[in-house]
């Protein structure tokens, strides 16, 4: 080890110990998916209502076809715990958690500070803010008691990249309904097609027979496009923040371990955060 390194490292023996202070996700009501899905319904029905025709834009039929044809076909894919687990996330899609990765990381470098000045058993002193992050509390309990770095690295790396995995596939299963959803549109569209060809000898059944095949496809564009594809990116979109979030303690638990240098954990979290949401702990 370099004197400068020798230097830097008795630097963190002295001074008081820092206040480690865990954020907690925010749960919050997500107004951005509530006013979107206001909006775009909101624009349809102001285009239907303001139309000049008195074509009925409701019809149970095709409804059925749509909505219903895209679960089963849907399923069809997945197994029932997995779309039990979509539907959970699905019923949550009107909140959001807020994580705040800038304030995690500063608390993160204090506790690396506190285990290098009096030790990694004194992360235990902590346990009440540890708790507030499940992964968190069980990262640095591996490390409290004495796991290899090595195994922790992969231990944690193995339960991210499970937790990675369950959301990916939540996130396909709205991404294949959103696929599905005009297809059952096109089909309900053929089959009203062929009930209409099936009775041309009555020309004034031909044009409402018409409205009611395309209406099929008007809902199945509806549901693949407004709802299950946006819905996809957002849950895309969370797994990826909760997951930026897994890896910054799983980054720490691991440099402790080795008992790395804090200002080295410094460097290797704001390789990680974005470029607005780096910290400056040491300067």
């Amino acid at each position: 080890m370099s004197d400068a390194a020798v230097n830097e490292d008795s630097a963190t023996d002295t001074g008081p110990l820092p206040i480690v202070s865990i954020p907690r996700a925010e749960l919050r009501l997500d107004l951005a998916t509530i006013l979107g899905l206001i909006f775009a319904f909101g624009l349809i029905a102001g285009a239907i209502f303001m139309g000049s025709s008195n074509a009925n834009f409701f019809n149970v039929p095709s409804l059925m076809i749509v909505l219903f044809g895209t679960m089963a076909a849907t399923a069809v894919s997945y197994t029932p715990e997995e779309l039990k687990y979509v539907g959970s996330l699905i019923g949550q899609s009107s909140l959001q958690r807020l994580w705040n990765p800038s304030a995690l990381a500063s608390n993160l470098v204090s506790l690396s500070v506190i285990a290098k000045k009096k030790g990694v058993l004194a992360l235990s002193n902590y346990d009440g803010e540890l708790q507030k992050n499940i992964f968190l509390h069980r990262s640095f309990q591996m490390v409290i008691d004495g796991f290899n770095a090595d195994d922790v690295e992969f231990l944690l790396a193995q339960e991210l990249e499970a937790g990675l995995e369950r959301h990916k596939r939540s996130a396909s299963v709205t991404r294949r309904a959103s696929e599905v959803a005009p297809a059952m549109g096109l089909i309900g569209t053929l089959v009203g097609l062929v009930q209409m060809l099936a009775d041309l000898e009555n020309p004034e059944t031909i044009g409402p027979a018409m409205a009611v095949a395309l209406l099929t496809t008007f809902y199945g564009a509806i549901l693949g496009t407004i709802v299950m594809a946006p819905l996809a990116v957002k849950l895309e979109k969370r797994s990826n923040d909760e997951a930026l979030i897994k890896n910054l303690i799983k980054i720490t638990a691991v440099s402790i371990a080795r008992q790395e240098n804090p200002r080295k954990l410094e460097m290797l979290l704001n390789s990680e955060l974005p470029p607005a949401k780096r910290i400056r702990y040491f300067d």
